[in-house]
């Protein structure tokens, strides 16, 4: 029998109030995105300068001009020295190490999407759907608690309260009230904010495949199915062109990945309530294992995988971590001959805590 809509709501504000969403969700979109932006800054480390430094075609000037216009602003063009780009430069690399392992992470998350955000702006004109993707990714994941799990600060903490049950002090009882009210209003506005921004990340993701999607359909080449056969002719590209031609001699399979592409984006949004959306994700992993492979995007392809992770629930991701617990185990234990303890269950079980409502 369905709920009534005051339940419903009652529901809903509980769980945007008491208990944060998806915090392992989190902790994977901060270390996919930290990592992406680590390995696309050591990428293109030969050509710093041409793209964002003082070399660039693209000069400081005519950034600042065209901020003017649009509002954007970047760290990098508040001095044209060849010195103070380089601390920039390795400022941007030692933030995003640091986003990655989740170090202090409410101040660095801010750094980061400081980072992202000049960076992008420095060279606008050269990005392209994964830069504006992680983009926005950088800027949401600032109000979440992404350092909750799977991080330094996670550690951190575990350390701190083992300390804190060892020596416990005497406080006041007024002290220790308005201590303890100080500390329920903190953690109910980082809740909010945190389960707010994973929900905004969520309708994100499922604009941007229902936008793609529908824009496909409108699009004859991708009616008649020869979309991707031109893509494959592109010079630009084809990391490797016998690979590409060698795909395209597939007619009928490129027709059908063309349909099943649009199909799998326009639908997503609408299957992320029941057990099909595991499917869907998987097949959505393969289509961007396809567009490295065949295309070249690493970039975007690696942002689209990080942000799909955030549909998958928590009880995922806590049995993914007793797998590799008990895999860690059972080597130590044949490396030392002995037999192992504590294998991991089969199954995931099923703990108390929210998961994400599209978990």
């Amino acid at each position: 029998m369905p709920q009534p809509m005051p339940d419903r709501i009652g529901t809903l504000l509980t769980l945007l109030l008491e208990r944060p969403i998806s915090l392992y969700a989190a902790a994977v979109l901060r270390i996919g995105y930290g990592f992406l932006y680590l390995a696309f800054l050591l990428r293109e480390f030969p050509h710093r300068n041409e793209i964002w430094g003082p070399g660039s075609p693209w000069t400081p000037a005519l950034a600042k001009q065209l901020f003017d216009q649009t509002g954007w602003a970047s760290i990098l063009t508040l001095s044209d020295s060849r010195a103070y780009f380089e601390v920039c430069y390795t400022a941007a690399l030692v933030t995003s190490a640091l986003f990655m392992l989740g170090w202090r992470t409410r101040a660095v998350s801010v750094l980061f999407a400081v980072v992202v955000t000049s960076f992008h702006a420095r060279a606008i004109y050269m990005t392209d759907g994964g830069d504006t993707l992680i983009l926005l990714m950088a800027l949401y994941l600032v109000v979440t608690a992404c350092g909750r799990r799977w991080s330094l600060d996670a550690r951190r903490t575990r350390l701190r309260a083992s300390a804190d049950k060892a020596v416990r002090l005497p406080l006041d009882q007024a002290s220790g009230e308005l201590r303890r009210h100080l500390r329920d209003a903190r953690l109910t506005v980082i809740t909010v904010l945190h389960n707010c921004g994973m929900l905004v990340i969520a309708a994100q993701v499922c604009f941007l495949y229902g936008s793609a999607g529908l824009y496909k359909v409108q699009g004859a080449s991708w009616g008649n199915g020869t979309a991707l056969h031109y893509a494959l002719n592109l010079d630009v590209f084809q990391p490797w062109p016998e690979l590409s031609a060698l795909a395209d001699e597939h007619d009928v399979l490129i027709a059908i990945t063309c349909y099943l592409t649009v199909l799998l984006q326009v639908a997503f949004p609408f299957v992320l309530f029941g057990r099909l959306k595991y499917l869907v994700l998987t097949m959505l992993l393969g289509m961007h294992v396809g567009v490295v492979v065949f295309l070249g995007l690493p970039l975007f392809s690696g942002a689209m995988i990080v942000a799909d992770a955030v549909f998958l629930p928590d009880r995922f991701y806590r049995y993914l971590g007793q797998l590799w617990r008990g895999t860690t185990r059972r080597t130590e234990a044949r490396e030392a001959g002995t037999p192992s303890r504590g294998e991991p269950a089969l199954m995931p079980p099923q703990h108390g805590g929210v998961d994400c409502g599209w978990g």
